[in-house]
């Protein structure tokens, strides 16, 4: 082991811990984009089945992402929730 491997070890280390750290919060916020469409989404006509395949379907989390910023404020402002 080298100067240059003592130095790496901790900076390989941290860097892990913030990929998995980011990848538990993208997870999480799939997952609660998913539920909020399920939950809040109105029945009537197909904007539910829609929305529930772009979260799905596009690799999270930029399909939450999209309905996060564009379908769910018109919602609230639409339904109120």
């Amino acid at each position: 082991m080298n100067v240059f491997d003592l130095f790496t070890a901790p900076f390989a280390i941290l860097f892990a811990l913030i990929g998995i750290g980011l990848w538990l919060a993208g997870g999480a916020f799939w997952l609660w984009m998913l539920v909020d469409c399920v939950q809040n989404e109105p029945p009537t006509g197909n904007d539910k089945v829609v929305w529930l395949l772009v979260i799905v379907l596009i690799p999270w989390p930029f399909g939450a992402l999209i309905y996060y910023f564009f379908r769910r404020p018109d919602r609230i402002g639409a339904f109120g929730h």
